[in-house]
C-alpha cells in the first residue's frame, strides 16, 4: 500500500461527489442508502443492505463498483452453497499431475452476498472470516486478499423460512446495517419514466456509470477518512453514548469496545463525505442505529413488550447530553 496517493483535500471531495452524482444518476431516489454506503467503504468496513426485492439493492452495489473503477463479482447464497464456493478449492491437474489453486469469489474488489441469511452458517462464517482478517485459508494456505476487498451483503427483513439468521458475532463484522426502503418522493415515477423510455440503468451493463476513480485513488479515499479530525470532547461523547446503551434496562448486550471504535471509525468516514474534514456529533447521532443496532442483545423482557433496537438507540440519542 506505499504507491496509495496521498490526495488533497479538494481532490477528495471532487472524488466523492462524482461518485455520489454517477451513482445517483443510476439509484434514483436513495441518497441517503448511497451515502452510508460511501461511509462504510470509505471507512474500511462492510455493509448489510436489507431491503425487500426490487429496490434495487444489486442494482446500488454495482453502480457504486463501476464508479470507483473496482471488479465486481455477485455470488448468490443458497442453501447447498459450500465454503469451497466462497473462498475457492484446490483441484487436482491429470495432466500436469499435481494440484492447482481455483480461485473463489471472494477474490475480488467488491463482493456481493446476496441473500447470506439463506446459506448454512458454516458457509456464512468462511466468508465472514475473510471479511475480519482480510485473506482467505484453501486446503491450509492462507492467501491475502485485495487491498479494496468491500462487501456487501443482502438480506430480506421480511422472510423467516429457510433462513439462516446471522448470529450477533457474525453481524458484528458489518461496519454498518442499512435499511434500504421505497426510492424517495418522486423518484418513483421517474424510474417509471425511464423504464418506458427504455433509458433505465440496470438492463445491460453498457449503462453503468463510467469509473470516477481506480483502485489507486480509491484506496486513498480510505486513507484520508483515518485523517479526519476527532476533537476530545467527541471521545468522551462516544463514550458516554455506549455507556448509555449498555446500561439501559432493555439491553442484555450493548456495543463492545470494538463496536465503539466502529462508530467512530464511521462518523469520520461520513464527515468526509459532506465534505468535512472534522467529526460532529450529529454524525455519531445519525450512524447509532445503522452502526449499533445489529450489535445489541435485548433482554427477553425487553422483546416481550415491544422494544427494538431502533427504539432503544433512539431514546439515548434523545437523552445524551451533545457537546458544545
Amino acid at each position: 500500500m506505499s504507491d496509495v496517493p496521498k490526495l488533497p483535500a479538494s481532490r477528495v471531495q471532487e472524488i466523492i461527489d462524482e461518485v455520489r452524482r454517477a451513482v445517483g444518476e443510476c439509484v434514483l431516489g436513495q441518497t441517503q442508502v448511497l451515502d452510508a454506503l460511501c461511509a462504510a467503504f470509505l471507512a474500511g468496513g462492510h455493509a448489510l443492505l436489507e431491503g425487500v426485492p426490487g429496490v434495487g439493492k444489486t442494482l446500488l452495489a454495482r453502480c457504486f463498483s463501476s464508479s470507483l473503477g473496482l471488479r465486481f463479482t455477485r455470488l448468490q447464497f443458497t442453501p447447498d452453497l459450500m465454503p469451497s464456493d466462497v473462498l475457492g478449492t484446490n483441484v487436482f491437474d491429470r495432466e500436469q499431475g499435481t494440484f492447482r489453486l481455483i480461485r473463489g469469489p471472494v477474490f475480488t474488489q467488491v463482493l456481493m452476498a446476496d441473500e447470506i441469511n439463506r446459506t448454512p452458517p458454516k458457509t456464512q462464517a468462511a466468508l465472514l472470516e475473510a471479511m475480519q482478517e482480510r485473506q482467505a485459508s484453501i486446503d491450509g494456505t492462507t492467501l491475502p486478499l485485495d487491498g479494496a476487498f468491500f462487501v456487501v451483503a443482502t438480506q430480506n427483513p421480511l422472510e423467516f423460512e429457510g433462513v439462516y439468521p446471522l448470529p450477533e458475532a457474525q453481524l458484528d463484522r458489518f461496519l454498518l446495517r442499512i435499511d434500504m426502503g421505497l426510492p424517495e418522493a418522486g423518484a418513483e415515477v421517474e424510474i417509471y419514466r425511464r423504464a418506458v423510455a427504455g433509458t433505465l440503468v440496470g438492463w445491460d451493463d453498457r449503462a453503468l456509470p463510467e469509473p470516477v476513480v481506480g483502485p489507486l485513488e480509491a484506496a486513498a479515499l480510505r486513507a484520508a477518512s483515518r485523517a479526519v479530525h476527532v476533537e476530545e470532547e467527541l471521545l468522551d461523547y462516544l463514550h458516554r453514548l455506549a455507556s448509555a446503551v449498555r446500561t439501559s434496562p432493555h439491553v442484555e448486550l450493548g456495543p463492545s469496545p470494538r463496536g465503539a471504535l466502529s462508530l467512530l471509525e464511521a462518523g469520520r468516514a461520513a464527515a468526509l463525505v459532506e465534505g468535512r474534514d472534522f467529526v460532529l456529533p450529529d454524525d455519531l447521532k445519525r450512524l447509532l442505529v445503522p452502526c449499533w443496532g445489529h450489535r445489541l442483545l435485548l433482554t427477553a423482557e425487553a422483546e416481550l413488550e415491544g422494544h427494538t433496537g431502533r427504539r432503544v438507540l433512539e431514546d439515548v440519542a434523545a437523552s445524551v447530553a451533545v457537546p458544545h
